[in-house]
Parts: structure tokens; sequence; C-alpha cells
């Protein structure tokens, strides 16, 4: 029996609605029986474009719209809890398991996301919650849905830069091991946490899969 199932972010429509291929991976994870006791859509957005904002005005995140998607298919409120924290693959895991599995003592994970973002995702989520914290060991579970909806350019694009970030990770891999490691490198050295960097904006056709 699985505790929850993660679903990563992948971008939002201009008007605030999941893009295809995430809603492929929200869509997997409604299907999976018996199905799991909680949902955990991730992601609060992304630092390569701006978020889209509501009528009032209010940036929106991705794992709230996520949510949304998941009780317009049935889901009950009460299984769905979003991580809205995360900026990118790295803080998805972390964010997930300091903010939901940790306290909640989620051990069983199945992680769903699109094939091109998998292999990096699986080595994420092995790397950060294969620390030690909780008394007993967490158990993952992985699978990939199909690419939809992104053209073959920005797919391409997106391929190279998932080889070229997996080789970042497997570098930070080797030296960051605990949470506490983790933690201080994501508040002194990530583009997207640490107050002395600067996010760089993403340009070119990889920009269309985020």
């Amino acid at each position: 029996m699985l505790d929850a199932v993660l679903i990563p972010g992948g971008g939002l429509t201009e008007s605030g609605d999941v893009v295809p291929w995430v809603q492929a991976r929200l869509d997997r994870a409604i299907a999976l029986r018996p199905q799991p006791s909680y949902f955990i859509p991730l992601s609060a957005g992304t630092t390569h474009k701006p978020p889209p904002r509501d009528t009032n005005g209010f940036p929106m995140m991705e794992s709230v719209a996520a949510a949304h998607y998941l009780v317009s298919q049935g889901i009950s409120p009460t299984q769905i809890l979003p991580e809205t924290v995360s900026f990118d693959t790295i803080g998805n895991a972390y964010f997930a398991r300091i903010q939901h599995t940790d306290p909640l003592g989620l051990r069983h994970l199945h992680i769903i996301t699109s094939a091109f973002h998998l292999p990096r995702v699986e080595v994420i989520f092995k790397w950060i919650f294969d620390f030690p914290a909780m008394p007993h060991a967490y158990h993952l579970t992985f699978e990939a849905v199909p690419n939809v909806g992104i053209s073959d350019a920005s797919l391409l694009a997106r391929w190279r830069k998932e080889q070229t970030s997996l080789t970042h990770v497997m570098a930070l891999r080797s030296h960051l091991t605990s949470l506490l490691d983790l933690h201080r490198w994501l508040y002194s050295s990530h583009d997207a946490y640490a107050v002395s960097r600067q996010p760089t904006r993403m340009t070119g056709p990889a920009l269309a899969t985020y």
C-alpha cells in the first residue's frame, strides 16, 4: 500500500491551468489502484519565468493548480497535500520531505513524472530521501508518463538541459550527504533560494517545457 504519490510540477498555462504533460502525470496518479493515502503535488513555480496571476492579481502556484485539478477529478481535498515552497526538482524532493513526508511518517512513496524528467527525478529523490532522519527507511518507486503536448524542438532542448542538470546533480550528491548539508547549500549557493544569488531567466525552446 502506498502512503503517498508525489507529482512534480512542470508549468502552468497563462490562465493558470496545468499543462498537458503535467495533467498526464496527475491522471496517472488518479488511476493508481489502490489509491494512495495522500496525493502530494509539488512546486511553487519556476525561476525561469513569472507565474500566471489569478483574477485578483495574486501569483498562482503550480502545486495548488494541480491540487484543484485533482479535486475536479474526484479526489478528496483531505487527501491532497500541496508542497508550496520549491522552484526546482531538488527543492521538490527536499521540501516534500521536510514539509510532509517526515512529519507524517509517510514512507512508501511513488513518484510520477514525464519521461524526459524521470532520470534526474530518480537520482534526486533517491539521494535526498536516503539521508538519515526518520526511524524507518523510505521506500521509493518511480513511473514515467508520455511526453505529451510538447513540440519536438522543445523536447530536444529539454532533453539536453536535463543531461547537463543531471551531471551537476551527480557532483552535488558526492559531497552533500545530509539534510543539514543540503540546507546549507540551498540557502548559500542555490540560485532559487540563496539571498545572495540571482536566478537567470531562461531563453530558447526549452522554456516551453516549464
